[in-house]
């Protein structure tokens, strides 16, 4: 890993559970940053540094967490443009969502998800799950440079 404190980025559409995910963040103590984007389309924008982005000096995230269900561009499209970029492809996407449908997890991962986790219904919960994460990649993992 570089110098460059490493975030995480979420693309997570629906506002309330944007403030929920930045409060179990804080709650959780995590030390790197968490960011948002409101759908796939600005998620593209932000790893690409397209648009609104495009003077963005910061870091590619170490891991981005994805909601599947967001209007625009919803999380398996973006997936597959993330993972069929090879500026892009190397960053860890994990899904966090509501769904738990079979084929979402089977299409998350035939599309290269290093991980699908169900998002909890609790404050608590997700708090322990936003921990585990980054303990996880942000910790444990080692990540791709650059």
């Amino acid at each position: 890993m570089t110098e460059d404190v490493v975030g995480v980025l979420y693309a997570e559409d629906d506002p309330d559970d944007r403030l929920l995910a930045r409060e179990a963040w804080e709650d959780s103590r995590a030390l790197n940053p968490l960011d948002f984007v409101k759908d796939g389309e600005e998620l593209l924008e932000y790893l690409r540094r397209e648009g609104r982005y495009a003077g963005r000096t910061s870091p590619q995230p170490g891991v981005v967490l994805l909601d599947l269900n967001m209007p625009r561009m919803d999380g398996r499209t973006a997936l597959a443009e993330i993972k069929k970029d090879p500026e892009l492809r190397r960053i860890p996407v994990v899904v966090l969502t509501t769904s738990k449908a079979s084929e979402d997890v089977l299409k998350s991962y035939d599309l290269g998800v290093a991980g699908f986790i169900v998002k909890p219904p609790t404050f608590e919960a997700l708090s322990g799950v936003l921990r585990d994460v980054e303990q996880y990649w942000m910790k444990l993992v080692r990540l791709p440079e650059g």
